[in-house]
């Protein structure tokens, strides 16, 4: 798919993975809203790029949808919706008090899964509504979601998250499957360890510590490399159906 003129809309758009890919879909000529928390940075960047910003928390399901179709309705149209959001928590299946919390599992899944699914169901639902952008391909959109590489050998304490992420690399194929006769694709990108949240601007010697197990190269990975991942992604109307690692050749160790 063509990126120039197309709609855009990015989940967590106001940092990490997501502000990167809002950043370099909006230079490549995309029309980008940003979905994210009231409390994010999200206006900021939006106005940065010329694109318009969305409160949202994902986690509130009948307001993510309503949000959405709001966001639609702006943009005119829905051709690539990126979901970066997320989030983990480090507890294992038997603590020294018990066994790990039902509620806090529940809190990881809803967050990661549930609301990812959520969203690239409505997602898709608009992009059905839409005349094809593509006349030899009859494309309607682009769903691209965020795993991680836990999802295939989480660590000690992952346990949660790991559930969480494996589900978003599962749902890919089949959702492809689902959608593939309205001209919809569906992947998913699993990156390793990249400079973003908690892992912004730590020590090198750290950074190195955490990436000795890659390949190549060895450090953590930027947010404007999982931009291009997307780019590339929707560039390319014969990737579907794939849950794609960016890591480096890194396998996580137990811990």
């Amino acid at each position: 798919m063509e990126i120039e003129g197309k709609k855009a809309v990015v989940v967590g758009g106001a940092s990490g993975f997501g502000r990167a890919t809002a950043e370099l879909l909006a230079k490549r000529g995309a029309s980008v809203a940003i979905l994210d928390r009231p409390q994010s940075n999200g206006k900021e960047v939006a106005d940065a790029i010329g694109g318009s910003f969305y409160e949202v928390d994902v986690t509130d399901f009948d307001g993510t949808e309503q949000v959405l179709a709001k966001t639609v309705e702006d943009l005119g149209g829905l051709h690539i919706i990126v979901t970066t959001a997320g989030g983990g928590i480090g507890e294992r299946t038997i603590k020294k008090d018990g066994p790990h919390s039902l509620e806090s599992f529940r809190k990881s899944v809803d967050l990661n899964l549930i609301g990812t699914f959520n969203i690239s169901r409505l997602a898709a639902f608009h992009m059905s509504k839409q005349e094809p952008v593509d006349d030899d391909a009859e494309e309607r959109g682009v769903i691209i979601n965020t795993a991680s590489i836990a999802a295939f050998e989480g660590q000690i304490g992952q346990v949660a998250y790991t559930a969480s992420k494996a589900g978003i690399a599962g749902m890919c194929l089949t959702m492809a499957r689902d959608l593939g006769s309205l001209g919809i694709r569906v992947l998913a990108i699993a990156p390793s360890l990249f400079a973003t949240g908690l892992t912004q601007g730590i020590p090198d010697e750290f950074a190195t510590a955490l990436t000795k197990d890659a390949a190549f190269p060895k450090r953590l990975g930027k947010p404007e490399e999982y931009a291009k991942l997307v780019v590339a992604i929707v560039d390319n109307p014969m990737l579907n159906g794939q849950c794609l690692r960016l890591d480096a050749g890194q396998r996580f160790a137990p811990k």
